[in-house]
């Protein structure tokens, strides 16, 4: 395959493109797997890739993926945070199917296994760089923290162009990784951008190419001002960046002989890290951007809109390497195989998809999370908000701390109006958006006149979805979710420490402008010492 280097190289950002010339000569005894590349971007909602059609975000590596492949118009996470969404794709099953693991800041359960590590097993060689199953505990095996991805190459850095930016030096690790594979063996390999995680530096997004009047669209949930068009650009940044090292990287490939054999995944784990998206149950926390190639077996520039989940990634790697479930010790998948979707085979499509959250955040009496379940078909989004009494982001004197800090929370918290509701307040038990006409999910329809059949349905497909897999929560034992220790012993027990007045250092993702000191002094009868 022929790569245009004019249009996929981008922007360079991390110094001169330094690729070994060599090409991979195959021998008879080489395994003709193919090569997997894995990539995850982080905090990144669906659209905001120039393949999507958006002119403010300059992405060409994922561009050409998507050109040279499939782009998918319909893929969800099942859970919208990045524990719980990586442990869905690295295991094939929803997050409710997890234990503890359906949690954020959790332990890996002992008894499932992650697809890399059954690649490895089956004569793949696998790695990974930057940010891969986290946060969390996954263990240990053989005396040593237990691998779910495979060995770290994260010792090469740069220098970034921002300090909120990550100085791993994504692409020359995978440079590393490719010299020191064995050649005739196939590699899977995981790159997963720190960006574009929070903090952005602000005004990083700002250049002759884009301002804050570029942005195409804001979403309804906040205000159309500078503030957010400028936090929308800082975003963008980080995308491009995280674009930056796999256009390396595809290069790499090229140079080495092997793109031809070589599937590329790029998606994100969760909606971007703004209020109301991330670590929610709306539309955009869930639906994701996905585009997959594999030269000669995609057809390219298809666009495939059938509902996919990140739980068909591991059946999908698994028959791509040609290794039986039966064989991988893996538990039962919940999601199949994409690859006669990706042949335009597929007789079975699904007809909706089921989501929902448990624990992501601190901050709350007991360590109570804000337990949701939801169904999404093509015109409904339906959920279940099992405790409508909570604050679903997180209590205001402990800092709201479901969301990461920005300009937007910030701007949102200093302004108590209709979108301070929407991202900060309490919401009713059930809600029901039409996304066709209301994608931001603003209108709640749930209730409403004509509405209450299309309620009782979507709950009953869902709740019988929900009992097929074995959701505790559907067994009344939903309670169970909330005593899974935080693997951080730092964060255990976090409000009724601080209610205790225990020292307890701020967490690094809110500032303290987030809390509201005069709330937390009544609750526990002491002044904040700043």
């Amino acid at each position: 395959m022929e790569v245009n280097r004019n249009i996929l190289m981008g922007v360079a950002f991390c110094g001169p493109l330094m690729m070994g010339a060599a090409k991979n000569a195959g021998t008879d005894n080489a395994d003709t797997r193919p090569n997997i590349l894995f990539c995850v971007v982080d905090d990144v909602s669906f659209g905001h890739w120039g393949c999507y059609g958006a002119k403010w975000v300059h992405t060409p590596a994922c561009d050409y993926v998507a050109s040279s492949g499939a782009l998918f118009t319909r893929a969800f996470t099942p859970n919208a945070k990045s524990g719980p969404s990586r442990s869905c794709i690295l295991t094939g099953l929803n997050s409710w199917q997890l234990g503890p693991a359906a949690n954020h800041f959790a332990f890996f359960p002992e008894d499932v296994r992650s697809f890399p590590e059954v690649l490895a097993e089956h004569g793949y060689q696998v790695g990974m760089t930057g940010k891969g199953w986290f946060p969390g505990d996954p263990g240990r095996q053989n005396g040593k923290p237990r691998e779910l991805i495979g060995k770290r190459y994260n010792r090469i850095k740069c220098n970034p162009p921002y300090p909120t930016v990550s100085n791993i030096d994504y692409s020359a690790n995978f440079r590393l990784f490719l010299k020191k594979r064995n050649a005739e063996e196939p590699f899977f390999f995981w790159y997963g951008g720190w960006e574009a995680h929070r903090p952005y530096t602000p005004g990083s997004g700002i250049s002759e190419n884009r301002t804050g009047e570029s942005v195409d669209r804001v979403p309804g949930i906040y205000p159309d001002c500078a503030t957010v068009r400028t936090d929308m650009c800082d975003y963008a940044f980080e995308i491009e960046y995280f674009d930056s090292h796999l256009s390396r990287m595809i290069a790499m490939l090229d140079d080495e002989g092997i793109l031809d054999n070589t599937i590329i995944v790029v998606t994100s784990d969760n909606g971007m890290s703004f209020p109301r998206i991330k670590g929610q149950c709306y539309y955009d926390s869930h639906h994701m951007p996905l585009v997959i190639m594999w030269p000669g077996r995609i057809e390219p520039g298809i666009v495939i809109d059938s509902f996919v989940s990140f739980t068909d990634f591991a059946p999908t790697i698994l028959d791509a390497a040609r290794i039986r479930p039966e064989e991988s010790g893996m538990k039962p998948f919940e999601g199949k195989s994409l690859l006669n979707l990706l042949k335009n085979t597929d007789d079975d499509p699904r007809p909706f998809m089921c989501i929902g959250k448990e624990r992501h955040d601190i901050g709350r009496p007991g360590d109570a999370g804000y337990p949701i379940r939801g169904i999404i078909t093509e015109k409904w989004l339906y959920l279940v908000n099992y405790e409508p009494s909570r604050d679903p982001a997180g209590n205001s004197e402990t800092g709201y701390l479901n969301y990461d800090a920005s300009p937007t929370k910030t701007l949102l918290l200093g302004r108590k109006n209709r979108y301070y509701r929407l991202s900060f307040g309490k919401r009713p038990a059930e809600e029901l958006y039409d996304i066709v006409s209301d994608p931001d999910c603003i209108d709640n329809l749930a209730r409403k006149r004509f509405t209450a059949p299309i309620c009782d349905s979507l709950r009953s497909i869902m709740e019988n979805k929900l009992v097929e897999d074995g959701d505790p929560r559907m067994f009344g034992r939903g309670d169970e979710f909330d005593r899974y220790e935080f693997s951080n012993p730092l964060y255990r027990n976090y409000y009724d420490r601080l209610m205790r007045n225990d020292s307890i250092p701020l967490p690094n993702w809110i500032v303290p402008s987030d809390v509201d000191w005069k709330r937390q002094h009544r609750l526990r009868g002491r002044v904040h010492p700043l």
